[in-house]
């Protein structure tokens, strides 16, 4: 079977000659099956945004190969959704306009794409907020809408850049549980989700990258065997969960320290 993602051997360099070229990934390799949910954690500046920016078809590899599904990235594409921290919600436009957008600009009629906005509202519990705009919402509502838009798309590929890290530490729990209840329904969606979080890691991922200090190599890749669907509430205090955010908590220490 084809993978969602192969990045085969790739570098990126930033600045040319005379412009104090930063390397910022180095020779990395990750293979990422249909359908698995990988979260990649290292200290800030080694590369996490990068990999993300390269499989969106944002910038290309310096050196190496990036596919998507057996194909070599060319450039942005429908079939991927990108999530990034802040919710960068139009301001002028309404909870439910919002979530449209991506599904407007390509072009789906005004019934099919309000039918699915309408759909993701009730799923992210945001009935009764359709016609509010951004700055009527909690910080909380915004990311809710703003996973909402990027799913509205229905992508192959997730790919999730600290979607949560701007959220108090309740509201990030709760947004948690319904971002991976979400995911869980979809089916053959691939995530990429990067944060600084390990235990957030842990608690999402079927998977777990750690990423070196700049330049940006592949130090550890730890597969989670915790059951789904995930309880995320609950599933902090499992000691199997416990056990897998230590091992690969002495992975990442001397990265960060």
């Amino acid at each position: 079977m084809t993978n969602a993602v192969d990045i085969e051997n790739v570098s990126l360099v930033f600045g040319g000659e005379g412009n104090n070229p930063v390397l910022a990934v180095d020779t990395i390799n990750i293979a990422i099956p249909k359908g698995q949910f990988v979260a990649i954690v290292g200290p800030s500046g080694c590369g996490k945004t990068t990999v993300l920016n390269m499989l969106s078809g944002l910038i290309p590899p310096t050196a190496g190969s990036v596919k998507r599904n057996g194909k070599e990235v060319d450039g942005p594409s429908r079939d991927v959704g990108y999530m990034l921290a802040r919710s960068a919600l139009s301001p002028w436009r309404t909870a439910l306009k919002n979530i449209e957008m991506g599904l407007q600009i390509h072009g789906v009629d005004k019934a099919t794409r309000r039918a699915r906005a309408h759909e993701l509202i009730s799923l992210l519990h945001l009935d009764g907020f359709e016609n509010s705009y951004p700055s009527q919402l909690s910080q909380g509502m915004r990311q809710r809408v703003a996973i909402a838009r990027t799913l509205a798309i229905e992508p192959d590929l997730w790919l999730m850049d600290e979607p949560f890290g701007a959220l108090d530490a309740q509201t990030r729990i709760k947004v948690q549980g319904e971002f991976i209840n979400l995911w869980e329904r979809s089916g053959e969606s691939s995530v990429i989700f990067v944060t600084h979080d390990l235990e957030e890691a842990v608690l999402l991922a079927d998977r777990v990258i750690v990423m070196t200090a700049r330049p940006g190599r592949i130090k550890s890749d730890t597969l989670i065997d915790l059951p789904r669907p995930r309880v995320i509430d609950e599933l902090r205090f499992d000691e199997k969960f416990k056990d897998a955010e230590h091992r690969i908590w002495k992975e990442l220490r001397d990265e960060i320290i």
